[in-house]
């Protein structure tokens, strides 16, 4: 964002210059394995509380800074990372630290481009939390800044570096199972599950003691403040993120982009809000068709019943082969040849996130590409956003994968990006 851009603009340009400073031990590998690699984490509310703890125990890494906007969420950390830690409700306090060479953002998905774009351009590299960014044209700003400024990005997108998935997407990329011409992804929660019913309580008059809100909302417009619009309830409201959907789905659609390629060619959803009669804007089933060169993607998400398509988790991939179908999750895989009910390969996980976060550091330090990069991440995420516009609008969208821009559709292509609320623009 630039906020308040004017009155920031020399501590931003200092800081920017100190944090180049501090980042060029590290760039262009001249960093050696053993370099310690100092960090400042933007959001430490849930999933980044646990990134907090997870980096924290990792060799040669330091927790320089922790930044939230919610005082309960921030003193946990200050208190996690340890005495002398800076500890601030502004994240620019964050970037402005020469000493700090890399960022992990894991706050709301309205919140994750704009920081991550001021710390490239600060010199720091950045680990940010999926979907890398609230809508399409958000993605493709970050990937532009990090090749731009030759940041390393790594979004967590952690089934990159889990061993069973980059198996299983191996067998399918060297020919397996034959010609694959049908996947089908999806989410299966019940009525507890994911959230639950989120109710329909009234708004407040302020937000809680402690909680900077108008901080929280940065570029979504000015509401009066509603628990349910507020923290993991985030997730259902369209002016901070996609519902399950996106925030979910990236990880699944992820799998079948790197297995079979990226492009795009159509998509349409439709769904609706058939089991909750709470508050949220985002529905609660949606069924998705994704027309690609070669085969059809299809995938499912519902809140009304946890029975799996298959396997005992609440996703999974199924692939489709002349000769065998592939089926992953979190778990494991498992191989079927054709016409057989019983599997021929099963693989168990080996771990994902534990080979994530030392994927990032290596690359800070080898300046090589981690596992899921800018480009991997604004990628995985465009099925979500697309599907989630087609379900908004109501029609299919043709997509067009180069140009990155739906055909004939004013409507739709406006929810491409988003109107910023000053000052909080990318």
């Amino acid at each position: 964002m630039t906020m308040a851009r004017k009155a920031f603009s020399r501590r931003s340009f200092m800081g920017a210059c100190a944090a180049g400073t501090a980042a060029a031990r590290l760039a262009a590998g001249a960093a050696g394995a053993g370099d310690r690699v100092n960090l400042g984490f933007i959001g430490t509310g849930g999933r980044g509380g646990f990134h907090l703890g997870h980096f924290k125990s990792l060799p040669d890494v330091g927790v320089l800074g922790v930044c939230d906007v919610d005082a309960r969420h921030l003193n946990a950390a200050a208190q996690a990372a340890g005495p002398g830690t800076l500890k601030t409700a502004d994240y620019r306090e964050i970037i402005d630290r020469k000493d700090i060479d890399a960022v992990v953002i894991s706050t709301p998905d309205h919140w994750h481009a704009i920081p991550a774009l001021r710390a490239m351009e600060a010199g720091k590299d950045v680990y940010v939390e999926k979907p890398l960014g609230h809508n399409i044209a958000e993605g493709r700003a970050v990937v532009a800044a990090a090749e731009a400024r030759k940041r390393i990005v790594q979004v967590g997108l952690q089934q990159r570096s889990g061993p069973h998935f980059i198996e299983a997407v191996r067998r399918i990329r060297e020919g397996e199972l034959g010609k694959v011409s049908f996947v089908h992804a999806w989410n299966a929660w019940g009525t507890t599950g994911m959230g639950g019913d989120l109710g329909n309580p009234p708004d407040e008059p302020k937000a809680p003691e402690g909680v900077d809100y108008e901080r929280w909302l940065g570029p979504a417009p000015v509401r009066s403040f509603n628990p349910r619009r507020f923290h993991f309830g985030f997730y259902f409201w369209w002016d901070y993120a996609g519902g399950m959907v996106s925030d979910w789905g990236v990880h699944l659609f992820d799998i079948v982009l790197w297995a079979m390629g990226s492009d795009i060619l159509s998509v349409a959803a439709t769904g609706g809000t058939h089991v909750f009669k709470d508050c949220r804007e985002t529905p609660d089933t949606v069924d998705a068709v994704f027309e690609c060169p070669g085969y059809t993607l299809a995938y499912s998400m519902r809140h009304g019943s946890s029975f799996p398509y298959h396997g005992a988790m609440d996703h999974g991939i199924m692939f489709f082969g002349t000769k065998a179908t592939l089926r992953i999750d979190r778990a494991s895989f498992e191989i079927f040849p054709e016409g057989a009910r019983e599997p021929s390969v099963a693989v168990k996980d080996q771990g994902q996130d534990q080979h994530h976060k030392p994927d990032f550091l290596a690359a800070v330090r080898s300046r090589k590409k981690p596992n899921a990069d800018a480009t991997v991440g604004h990628l995985a995420a465009i099925p979500g956003h697309l599907a989630n516009i087609s379900y908004r609008a109501g029609r299919k969208l043709i997509w067009d994968p180069k140009t990155e821009t739906i055909a004939g559709d004013k409507e739709a292509s406006a929810l491409l990006a988003r109107e910023y609320r000053a000052p909080y623009t990318l």
